[in-house]
């Protein structure tokens, strides 16, 4: 028997970031920066930008799953890390695909916080165990999610195995 799993299409997702948007804009939150956690934080941190109208993006490079439900012992920022002095004093919004765990937001969010003037965080799925309570939030599960993005295998393969989500 396959567990159920949530599917996400890629017109789904453009209702999801909208959503978020709407949300973020109602709550009169306006980040001067929006921290996208790579790689599936970038697609909804690039249409956050959009909806939101901020052009200043930028990248956290986080490894912390190495297969479906397989994670390494705690996340870890991986170079280029942000300059907390592009951060300064900013209203930050973080922005990631899912909190499942909250490990991989708890470790940007605080590696934010006493550098800026605010961080909240956003995104598309949180799960019920994330030890992170993110203030914008488009649905919540506790299934797996299957990802427009990801649920297809490369077209090339680059040394270690990618993260599907078939």
């Amino acid at each position: 028997m396959t567990e159920a799993r949530e599917e996400l299409s890629w017109e789904q997702f453009g209702t999801a970031a909208r959503e978020l948007a709407e949300q973020i804009a109602a709550d009169g939150y306006q980040p001067d920066i929006i921290l996208s956690i790579a790689r599936g934080g970038l697609f909804v941190a690039g249409s956050l930008g959009y909806a939101l109208d901020v052009k200043n993006l930028h990248v956290a490079n986080v490894e912390f799953y190495t297969g479906v439900n397989e994670r390494l012992p705690v996340p870890i920022m991986l170079p280029p890390v942000p300059n907390v002095v592009d951060l300064s004093g900013a209203r930050v919004l973080v922005a990631d695909d899912v909190a499942d765990t909250g490990a991989t937001l708890k470790l940007v969010r605080d590696f934010c916080v006493g550098h800026v003037a605010d961080v909240r965080c956003a995104v598309v799925y949180e799960k019920p165990q994330s030890s992170v309570q993110c203030e914008y939030v488009w649905r919540r599960t506790n299934r797996w999610i299957n990802f427009p993005w990801s649920t297809q295998p490369p077209v090339v393969r680059r040394g270690a195995a990618q993260v599907l989500d078939s």
